[in-house]
Formats: structure tokens, sequence, C-alpha cells
């Protein structure tokens, strides 16, 4: 067990595209559920793990490129949700995973989830998003405020200190807080970053739009109302349009709201995935975690 893991979790490595790439993972058999993060990393997912595992279920929470803890490096081209969503691909080959697979996504990655099931390349069974962008929902303002001006390491770190501790809400500690920097002390993962941000355009969650609109796939979102940026109001309107969606609304929660309310949000996410073909939730329309 590494730093900034707890007891039941492991982080474990695996070779994609000659790198060594990083995961985070809990419990040893059951339906694995991969989790995908964005403009942080695996460590959005920790606080959930273990109760994703208590329920059955094999939790796998990698790391991008260049990410984390993850080698490589992404680039403007190899971090635009279609090349990601290749990757991913690559990773769950690398893992011999099955198909079709539940897949859940934070920010970006909640992107790469909804492109799998509009376009592909995984066959996925169940979509959670978590915070997700969406629609035209991004790029945050002040992600593009960063990517404007040319910052030193310092001035880069400040920015996503401010950043993580927004997010972070009532969690933010300085501990958790420095946990979650850690990674952009090294020029590569700040590097990677800046890739990510620079790829992201909207334009890559609206074309899927159609598509979802057209998917039987059962759905869920759980979401921190208030969220300054992936505004609940965006949540709202995907579950109106969306067949076969549940809105789970987390009071008080920011864009981290697997820090503010691991236990409720993990059992909302189990529930989902362990359910059969149709789950009571499908039908029970918008909910909140208290």
């Amino acid at each position: 067990m590494d730093k900034g893991t707890e007891a039941g979790v492991m982080r474990s490595t695996v070779r994609v595209d000659g790198e060594t790439i990083s995961y985070l993972t809990a419990g040893r058999d059951g339906p694995v559920v991969l989790l995908l993060h964005g403009t942080h990393w695996s460590r959005v997912w920790l606080p959930i793990l273990n109760g994703l595992a208590d329920a059955g279920l094999r939790p796998i929470a990698v790391d991008f490129p260049g990410m984390g803890r993850a080698g490589g490096e992404l680039t403007l081209e190899t971090a635009t949700v279609p090349a990601l969503a290749e990757w991913v691909a690559r990773f769950a080959a690398a893992l011999n995973l099955a198909e079709p697979i539940d897949v859940a996504g934070h920010d970006i990655g909640g992107a790469v989830a909804q492109h799998f099931l509009a376009k592909g390349p995984l066959e996925i069974s169940r979509l959670a998003l978590v915070n997700s962008v969406t629609y035209d929902s991004w790029p945050a303002p002040h992600v593009v405020r960063l990517l404007e001006r040319t910052t030193t390491a310092d001035e880069f770190l400040r920015a996503r200190r401010q950043a993580v501790t927004a997010d972070l809400a009532e969690a933010a500690t300085e501990h958790l807080i420095a946990e979650y920097l850690e990674p952009w002390a090294d020029s590569r993962c700040r590097r990677s970053w800046l890739a990510m941000a620079g790829a992201a355009e909207s334009h890559y969650t609206l074309d899927l739009v159609p598509a979802l609109r057209r998917s039987s796939t059962p759905k869920l979102l759980v979401w921190g109302e208030d969220d300054a940026f992936e505004k609940v109001e965006y949540a709202e309107k995907f579950a109106s349009e969306i067949p076969r969606t549940t809105l789970v609304r987390v009071p008080g929660a920011r864009h981290l709201p697997t820090e503010n309310s691991p236990g409720p949000i993990a059992r909302a996410l189990a529930d989902f995935f362990s359910s059969g073909p149709r789950s009571a939730r499908e039908d029970a329309g918008p909910a909140a975690l208290r």
C-alpha cells in the first residue's frame, strides 16, 4: 500500500503502449467497474473504492498517461476525448477486462465514458457520471485563464492549489490538498495536465448528444449540487433528455463529492452497478443523498 491509499486498496501497474500505467483497485472478484478521472487523478476515487468492493464489485481507478502515478505523457493530440477513449480500450485489453464493462467518469473522464456509450471503442453495460463535463459545460473559466498565460511551476501549483481547495470544499485540509497536488511537482505531469486542459473542447460532448438520446443503456448521475462549474443544471438537463437516466444529488458538495460524501456516493454507485437489467432506481426519479 503506497502513500495516499488506505487499508483494502492496492495500487498496481500494467504496461500500456510501452509505459508503466498505475491504477488503484480494491476487492479481488466481482464485476469490474472502470473509474475514469479528469483534471485531477485517480485519487478522486479513493474514498469510495472500499465501499464498492464491499458491495461485491471490483473497482479499477486508472491514471491517464502522465497523470497521477502513471508513466508516459499526454500531448494535445493524445489528450483529446477520442484519443483518451482509444487509450482506455488498450488499458482494458492489457488487463484482459471482458466487455461489456461498467464505467464511471468524473470531470473529463465523464466525457470519455460518454464517448464509449455513443461511439465505442469499448462496449459498456452501465454508465455513471459524477460531476462530469456534459454538453457545453466545459472548459471551465479558471482552466482557460491558466492556459492563456505562460506560468512558472510555482504559479501553476498556486493556481491548482486554489482550484483543489475550492473543489474539496469542507473536506479541504492541508494534508489532503498536498496529496492532490503532489503529482504536479513533476514537470511531466504538469505538461500532461496542460495538454488535457488544452485539448478540452465542448464539441466532443455536444457531438455525442444525438447518440446518447437514442441509448437504452442504464445511466446514473451523481452530482455535488454546489459545483460552480459543472453545475447541477447540466445534470438536470441530461436527466431530462437522455433516456434511462437517474439523477442523485449530493447537497453541499462541490466538484469532488467523493471527498464530501463518500459513504452515500459509494452506496448509490454500488446499488446501480449491482442491480439487474432494470433497477428500481431508474424509475425512481431524482433523489438526494443526505
